[in-house]
């Protein structure tokens, strides 16, 4: 009886704006609770209007604020079985596992190595359209780039190869044995470097659950664990320890990655990896071995075991913090998303109330690192295959390294001059670890700062990976090359994810009606019409992305965004060792120092290159184009800002 008044008044509330809401999420609002109804038509109606990005920025974040509740609750779906009940003591494993098992209490195989990839979106079959249109003519069409279009001064080389090495840690599907072959049709034959190509089928493992039969395996940890560095398995871990003092290994002048006798670096994941990500490992075990020597000093009863750990948790916590607070601050660069990123890590109430209080008042006003215990909101940890999708991000890359002269004097802000290219294939595997070498630590580091990476667009995927040869999971190289662009359109359709309007319809954005929502760019319409018609149902979701109108200030779309509002949060909300565990019991006190007290990668370059942002960089992050003028002071408190 009581269901059926609640129903009623339900019903009640809600007529009156039934012509209101979209109609096609009538059927998801009727399955909301009466609070969420109300919550959704306050993002709905702002949505119409198209303007939560220019509200003050506190109304900003309230927007936001429910948007991500409302994911919490209507976009997380587990793929598997769940275990029920405490399964193990957490006191047991005070650290990282090297396969990333027991961290969530309930269930200890959540987030860890061959664990199944989540949903935000029920997969939609697309068995019969895998070829419709086919994957080579989108790349051809849509995708492969004309001329090289870059970020301005807003994102960097760094930036570009940072998300990379996340990548390295969080994501990587199962392949099966069986392999497909892509053929490109006569018509665009003469524009493909490969006229066909064949790669290894993505292996579908049964669930044994009833509602989503079949999901992917992930062979990384999807925990923010620096399994980059660290490895998803003992065997990993241990090819890249030293077994003294906690340490890592490193080469013999202590700024690169080691390597093996065939040159191929040793790290916990060299597969399909580049210069770029090479360096950011080889810094991230320096800070590993800073950590160690630290600890070390201030505690020396701990052994070998004991400083790796403590060192471990520390490390992946400065990385994942610099990821929330400054990486994700530059890729969306707006007050408002400069408050959000804060937040998820401080709170409302910030950093220096949270240094001096402590954790106080939950997850709004202190920040999701601190609270009492993890939250996954009734399904396992995991991420999710529309996540890897939002991720596909390739046209951040360019067609040549420019690399800089840091023996020469520097120009206006900072600016050391052109010494050379390097193409970008030469920079790949074994043979980007001797480019590598030849250029060094310092050199790279900088270059990379003082160039712009390229823009998420239409026409901007760069050719070289249009023929690029991909690698075995222990970093030796396939005998099939392929088209990297027309492989990852092929991917979201083989793993049955939603292509881009059914896609913004379940995380509750209102969908295109005909090309003109997507664009003004009239080329992009005519193109758009030419490869996929007058059906915008047909659209994939990577070309959506890249044709999608950018909120001022964004270097990714807002659909792509939606995701990021609620996995961001997840990666640290659902974490042991970002909640329960985040405190000197388990990091020691020195180490919960260091993690407080690194705010960007700056402070981590800074520490172990101190002369290097002193000289050559002259922005505020190390993430923006280093001869950018730093940010300017602006008297106005964060919260109060109204967007230009």
């Amino acid at each position: 009886m009581a269901t059926l008044v609640a129903n009623s008044v339900k019903a009640v509330l809600v007529a009156p704006f039934h012509n209101f809401i979209h109609k096609d999420f009538h059927e998801v609002v009727k399955r909301m609770t009466l609070v969420d109804r109300l919550l959704f038509l306050i993002i709905h109606f702002v949505d119409k209007l198209g303007i939560w990005h220019r509200l003050p920025v506190f109304l900003g974040l309230i927007y936001l604020g429910i948007r991500r509740h409302l994911h919490q609750e209507y976009n997380l779906f587990n793929v598997g079985k769940t275990p029920t009940g405490v399964r193990f003591n957490p006191a047991d494993f005070p650290f990282r596992t090297a396969d990333g098992e027991f961290n969530d209490p309930f269930n200890e195989g959540a987030g860890s190595e061959d664990s199944f990839f989540g949903r935000n979106v029920l997969p939609v079959d697309q068995r019969n359209k895998l070829l419709k249109p086919n994957p080579m003519v989108v790349a051809t069409k849509l995708l492969a780039r004309r001329n090289l279009k870059d970020t301005g001064k807003q994102f960097n080389m760094i930036a570009a190869s940072w998300i990379q090495f996340m990548i390295h840690d969080w994501i990587d599907h199962l392949e099966d044995t069986q392999q497909i072959e892509l053929t490109a049709p006569a018509e665009i034959a003469s524009q493909c470097p490969l006229k066909s190509f064949k790669f290894y089928k993505t292996k579908e493992v049964p669930t044994g659950f009833y509602e989503i039969k079949t999901g992917h395996l992930n062979r990384r940890t999807p925990w923010w664990d620096a399994s980059a560095i660290y490895g998803s398995d003992e065997k990993s871990l241990k090819q890249v320890r030293t077994f003294k003092d906690g340490k890592l290994k490193i080469s013999r002048d202590g700024l690169l990655l080691h390597e093996d006798d065939d040159g191929r670096a040793i790290s916990g994941d060299v597969r399909n990896s580049w210069a770029g990500v090479s360096l950011l490992q080889a810094l991230f075990v320096m800070e590993h071995n800073s950590v160690c020597d630290a600890l070390k000093k201030e505690y020396p009863e701990l052994g070998d075991e004991e400083l790796y750990r403590h060192a471990r948790l520390v490390t992946s916590a400065i990385i994942a913090k610099i990821h929330t607070i400054d990486w994700t601050v530059e890729l969306l660069k707006t007050d408002t998303l400069h408050a959000a990123m804060r937040a998820n890590w401080y709170g409302l109430l910030g950093k220096k109330f949270k240094d001096t209080f402590g954790h106080v008042g939950g997850a709004i006003l202190s920040g999701l690192v601190g609270l009492k215990k993890p939250e996954n909101h009734g399904v396992p940890y995991s991420l999710t295959e529309e996540f890897v999708s939002v991720y596909r991000m390739h046209s951040l890359l360019p067609d040549d390294l420019l690399v800089r002269d840091t023996n020469a004097a520097t120009g206006p802000n900072k600016s050391p001059p052109l010494s050379k290219q390097i193409a970008m294939p030469n920079l790949i595997g074994i043979n980007g670890e001797k480019v590598l070498s030849g250029i060094g630590f310092t050199r790279q580091m900088v270059s990379m700062g003082h160039q712009a990476c390229g823009a998420l667009e239409l026409w901007n995927y760069p050719l070289w990976l249009r023929d690029v040869i991909p690698q075995n999971p222990d970093g030796t190289e396939r005998p099939d090359h392929v088209d990297l662009p027309a492989l990852e359109i092929f991917r979201d359709r083989e793993r049955s994810v939603a292509r881009y309007n059914a896609f913004r319809r379940a995380l509750l954005l209102i969908p295109i009606s005909k090309w003109e929502d997507l664009t003004d760019d009239a080329e992009s319409i005519k193109t758009l019409r030419e490869v996929y018609g007058n059906d915008v149902e047909e659209l994939d979701l990577l070309v959506g992305l890249m044709a999608e109108k950018k909120i001022k200030g964004f270097a990714i779309s807002e659909t792509a965004f939606i995701i990021f509002v609620v996995m961001a949060s997840r990666r640290l909300e659902a974490d042991r060792f970002f909640t329960t565990n985040f405190n000197e019991e388990t990091y020691t006190k020195k180490g919960l120092e260091r993690v407080n007290t690194t705010e960007s990668l700056k402070d981590v370059l800074d520490r172990h290159y101190p002369e290097m942002t002193k000289k050559w960089m002259n922005s505020s992050s190390a993430f923006s184009v280093w001869d950018s003028a730093p940010n300017a002071r602006n008297p106005i408190p964060l919260y109060l800002r109204v967007p230009q």
